[in-house]
């Protein structure tokens, strides 16, 4: 059994996989130093959501991080889809171990602006929010990553309505 040494710190997360008129799904550009963006790179697009905080339930948090990322406001429980852990050991902001758990939520398109000022999104490390097409997804060769880095398929599989019992563990 692989067991963390009790001095780790771990970072809690949740996200949201926002699917809306098909085949897109909100993504955010992530910067350095964000604990998404991996030591080295630059940018990460990853699916919007954060920290979980103490004594908060994953989907209070979940609803919270929504509507100050994106303004969108969820009553219902999306289903569980991914979970993530990652280890990230000597990370300038001190966690060794990221675990993020990913929620589906079906909507229509919309403008994302949430609670959140250009100033607050930026302290952030939030740079952007697009819609992306799974196919712009898939066929991307830029220098930016995507979390999780294969995230085109089991995405194709939440497209098409393949909704997992438990959650899939995801890698990096």
């Amino acid at each position: 059994m692989n067991e963390r040494p009790a001095t780790a710190r771990r970072r809690h997360a949740v996200r949201a996989l926002i699917l809306a008129d098909g085949d897109r799904v909100l993504l955010c550009r992530f910067s350095f130093p964000h604990p998404a963006v991996p030591t080295g790179a630059t940018v990460v697009w990853a699916a919007p959501g954060g920290g979980v905080e103490r004594g908060e339930l994953p989907l209070e948090a979940l609803r919270r991080e929504l509507h100050e990322e994106t303004g969108l406001v969820v009553d219902t429980d999306p289903p569980h889809v991914w979970h993530q852990e990652v280890a990230t050991p000597g990370r300038p902001d001190g966690y060794d171990e990221l675990v993020n758990d990913y929620f589906l939520v079906r909507t229509t398109l919309f403008e994302a602006r949430g609670a959140l000022s250009d100033d607050e999104l930026a302290a952030e490390h939030i740079s952007e929010m697009r819609w992306w097409r799974h196919s712009d997804i898939a066929g991307y060769d830029g220098p930016d990553l995507f979390s999780p880095r294969d995230i085109a398929t089991p995405l194709a599989a939440l497209i098409a309505g393949d909704i997992p019992a438990t959650p899939v563990r995801m890698g990096l």
